[in-house]
């Protein structure tokens, strides 16, 4: 490739991006020991570069957000706190970084304004946080019955997708500052929900009824309903991540396993189906007997197993664009792990030992070798690709090592 380059065999006298991606590709963040970030005395629930990877987020436990400016050696940009409500349960910085919104157990999502001044932003003390109530229900407001489980903002900040406990998806309008569409979506919780593509008309669902639904909004008003129905999961879905093609997506199953869905092979016929096992994946093991349980008519087009997906609601993702070609998946687990399998040959490629409990979240960043992890033990810590000082580092970055 180097010879090529020099020759110019390519005309453009440089790598092409897929070039730049095989290379930067070898380069995994496989460091032996990670570098603490922060260590809180709350569960961290939540990891999130900026799409620009100068910003992080971090959400926890106790009502607490912190975002870190990664630029300036991960010195603290903004300290949260916010409403004074249960779990953070999902936070989504919007495309041009000025603003930050949470949701928790409640039908209201905040948002915070990120670029300004103050540093120490307490709810409507030191800063307002505006409340977006996506519920028009007064009973769902005041006893909190509802909540919102998952928030993405659109490629051009101007909408909010919501999934939530009442089985919908909510879709919010910024600039009307009020909810523009109201889904019902699925037959339980609908934990995890996001925009397709940048075209903002396709959204994928996954619920804990065992189901992935593909929703177009441009057939909403004649159809009504789901433009088609990925099976293949035995229990429910913890979390999607859309490849950002408006073809492929990922979801984290409590059966143990990721799948690889292409919306091209989803199902426009359905029939509910019970739940296969009686157990709850809070305080029980998966039983032995249904880990190699497969649906017959199962529509996923790669299955991904290692992980254990127990206790909270484990995410995943698919490595970054730019650096690897999305060629890698990675997620975390409840053994305090995070798992990095290759996409086309499912092969667990590395296993990130260190932390003593569930890794609920993990992130890589856009451009760099580097990934940071969020775990029950309160643990905020950074891998990155080895360096020569290391003498746990692999010779040739080339050979993976398989743990």
């Amino acid at each position: 490739m180097m010879l090529g380059r020099e020759c110019n065999y390519s005309g453009r006298g440089r790598f092409s991006l897929s070039d730049s991606c095989h290379v930067l590709s070898r380069f995994l963040p496989v460091r032996r020991t990670p570098s603490v970030v922060d260590k809180m005395k709350s569960r961290a629930y939540v990891s999130q570069f900026s799409d620009d990877g100068s910003l992080f987020v971090a959400g926890f436990q106790k009502s607490h957000i912190k975002i870190y400016d990664v630029d300036r050696g991960w010195k603290v940009h903004k300290d949260i706190r916010a409403w004074s409500l249960k779990n953070i349960t999902d936070t989504c910085l919007s495309p041009d970084r000025r603003f930050l919104i949470y949701s928790s157990i409640s039908p209201i999502v905040h948002i915070v304004d990120v670029g300004s001044a103050t540093k120490e932003s307490h709810a409507n003390v030191t800063e307002i946080h505006e409340g977006l109530e996506l519920s028009s229900n007064d009973d769902d407001y005041h006893d909190y019955s509802l909540g919102i489980f998952s928030v993405k903002f659109s490629s051009d900040g101007r909408e909010i997708v919501a999934a939530s406990s009442d089985d919908a998806i909510y879709v919010y309008d910024l600039e009307a500052r009020k909810p523009s569409l109201r889904i019902e979506a699925h037959r339980a919780d609908v934990n995890s929900v996001c925009f397709a593509d940048e075209s903002g008309n396709i959204i994928y669902s996954g619920s804990d009824d065992n189901l992935c639904k593909v929703w177009d909004r441009r057939c909403l008003a004649t159809e009504g309903k789901a433009a088609g129905v990925l099976m293949g999961h035995i229990e429910g879905i913890t979390f999607i991540d859309t490849r950002g093609d408006g073809r492929y997506f990922i979801s984290n199953g409590k059966d143990q396993s990721i799948k690889l869905w292409d919306i091209r092979k989803m199902s426009s016929n359905y029939v509910p189906r019970s739940r296969y096992l009686e157990w709850n994946y809070r305080w029980m093991e998966f039983p032995e007997k249904a880990r190699n349980m497969r649906l017959r008519d199962d529509l996923s087009i790669a299955t991904y197993k290692g992980h254990t997906v127990l206790r909270t609601l484990i995410r995943c993702y698919f490595s970054p664009a730019y650096s690897t070609g999305q060629r890698y998946i990675y997620t975390g687990s409840t053994d305090g792990c995070v798992y990095i399998y290759d996409v086309l040959s499912g092969n667990q490629v590395a296993k990130l030992d260190f932390h003593e409990d569930p890794v609920r979240d993990c992130n890589w960043h856009p451009f760099y070798p580097m990934l940071v992890t969020s775990s029950w033990d309160g643990t905020i810590a950074r891998w990155e690709f080895p360096d020569n000082r290391e003498s746990t580092a692999p010779a040739r970055p080339v050979r993976r090592r398989r743990f």
